[in-house]
C-alpha cells in the first residue's frame, strides 16, 4: 500500500507515466483532428476507429491476435533498451524464426504439441543468433547497432524468402507460400470459431518470464546496470561484453520465438505479407512500456487497438490505413521529446552542482 501512495505522490515516478498518457491520449486526439479533415463522413469513420474493436467479440479477439507478434518484439526490444542499445534485429530474428519453423513445421514429423515445441526452441536459437551480430560488429568494430540491425534485417529477409521460394514454396500458389505446415505443428484455437490460438498465452508467459528475469535475477540486474553506467558496472566485476552478448542474445531469442508462434498460431502454410516492420512496432510497444516487460501486454493491447481500429476505418470508409503511421511517429516524437527535455534538466543539474564545487 505504502508503494502504491509513493508512486502516486512521486512526482519522479508519475511524471515517465504522465507522459507516457499524455502520448497516447494526444495521438488519439490528433487521429480524430485527422478524420475530421480528411474523411467525408467523419463521425462514422471515428465510430468505426474507436468502437468497432469492441462492438463485436471476433473484432476483440482479432484485437488479441494481432498483439501477439508486437508483444514479443516489445518484449524483446525491452531487453536492448535496458541495456542502452538501439539495435532493431528483432525483426530479422522474428522473420528468420518464423523460416525456421517453416522448414520443421513442412519436413518434420512429430508428436503434437512437440512438433511447435521443438520449431519454437530451433527458431528461439537462431533469433539468438543472429541478434547477437549487431552487438559483436559494435563491440568488435564500433558499427552503429542501429545502422548495422537495419541492413541485417534485409539480409536476412531476402535469405529467407529464397529458402521459401526455391526449396519450400508450393508450386500451386502465385503468391509467395509454402507447402502446407503439418497439422501436428499447428497450436490449437483458444476459442472455436475464431484465430485466436495458444500463442497468446505463450506470449503472456514470456511477459511475466522475462520480468522475473528482468527485476528479480542476477542477469537482469547484470543487464540494467551496464545500461544504466557501464563504466561503473565494469569496476564493479561484471564482465560487460559477456552481458551484452547474453542479452542480445536473450533478445533474438525471443523474437525468434514469436516468429514461430506467429507461423503455427495464424497460419497453415508459410505466408508472410508484410515487409521487414515489426520492429518498429516493437519499438512503440517498448517506449510506451518505459521499457519494463510487466507493462508491455497494456502498451501492446493499445498499439493493436489502434492497427484494429484503423483497419476496420478503412475498410469501411475513406480514410486510408497508413494515417495509422502518422499517430505512431506522434507517440515516438512526444516519449523522445521528453527524453530529451530530461537530458537537457541533467545536464543543467550537473552544472548547478559543479559551479557550487567550484565556489566552495
Amino acid at each position: 500500500m505504502n508503494s502504491i501512495k509513493r508512486f502516486f505522490i512521486d512526482r519522479e515516478s508519475l511524471a515517465p507515466a504522465l507522459v507516457t498518457l499524455l502520448a497516447a491520449l494526444f495521438s488519439l486526439l490528433v487521429g480524430i483532428i485527422l478524420i475530421f479533415i480528411v474523411s467525408k463522413n467523419p463521425l462514422q469513420s471515428i465510430h468505426n476507429f474507436l468502437l468497432a474493436p469492441f462492438l463485436r467479440s471476433y473484432n476483440f479477439y482479432y484485437l488479441l491476435i494481432v498483439m501477439v507478434p508486437i508483444t514479443f518484439t516489445g518484449l524483446a526490444l525491452c531487453i536492448v533498451y535496458q541495456l542502452g542499445y538501439m539495435s532493431l534485429i528483432v525483426d530479422a530474428s522474428l522473420y528468420s524464426g518464423a523460416v525456421v519453423a517453416t522448414v520443421i513445421g513442412t519436413q518434420l514429423s512429430l508428436p503434437a504439441g512437440v512438433h511447435p515445441a521443438v520449431a519454437m526452441l530451433a527458431a528461439g536459437i537462431v533469433g539468438g543468433l543472429i541478434s547477437l551480430l549487431p552487438a559483436i560488429l559494435k563491440i568488435r568494430w564500433r558499427a552503429n547497432e542501429l545502422v548495422s540491425s537495419l541492413m541485417l534485417n534485409y539480409v536476412f529477409y531476402f535469405l529467407g524468402s529464397f529458402v521459401i521460394l526455391y526449396y519450400l514454396r508450393d508450386r500451386n500458389q502465385t503468391i509467395l507460400s509454402s507447402v502446407p505446415f503439418k497439422k501436428t505443428f499447428l497450436l490449437p484455437r483458444l476459442v472455436q470459431n475464431t484465430q485466436l490460438h495458444v500463442g497468446f498465452l505463450i506470449a503472456v508467459a514470456f511477459v511475466i518470464l522475462v520480468s522475473i528475469f528482468m527485476y528479480r535475477t542476477r542477469w537482469g540486474y547484470e543487464i540494467r546496470l551496464t545500461g544504466a553506467n557501464p563504466r561503473f558496472a565494469m569496476y564493479t566485476g561484471i564482465p560487460v561484453t559477456t552481458v551484452i552478448l547474453y542479452a542480445h542474445f536473450i533478445s533474438g531469442f525471443i523474437g525468434g520465438i514469436g516468429g514461430a508462434v506467429e507461423m503455427a498460431g495464424l497460419y497453415r502454410a508459410f505466408i508472410w505479407q508484410m515487409n521487414p516492420s515489426y520492429a518498429w512496432d516493437g519499438v512503440i510497444v517498448a517506449m510506451l512500456a518505459r521499457r519494463n516487460p510487466k507493462f508491455v501486454p497494456l502498451s501492446a493491447f493499445f498499439f493493436a487497438y489502434l492497427r484494429v481500429g484503423a483497419d476496420f476505418m478503412s475498410r469501411r470508409g475513406d480514410v486510408a490505413f497508413e494515417f495509422i503511421t502518422l499517430l505512431q511517429g506522434l507517440i515516438i516524437l512526444i516519449l523522445a521529446s521528453d527524453r530529451i527535455v530530461n537530458y537537457f534538466k541533467e545536464r543543467q543539474l550537473k552544472k548547478h552542482i559543479m559551479k557550487n564545487q567550484g565556489a566552495a
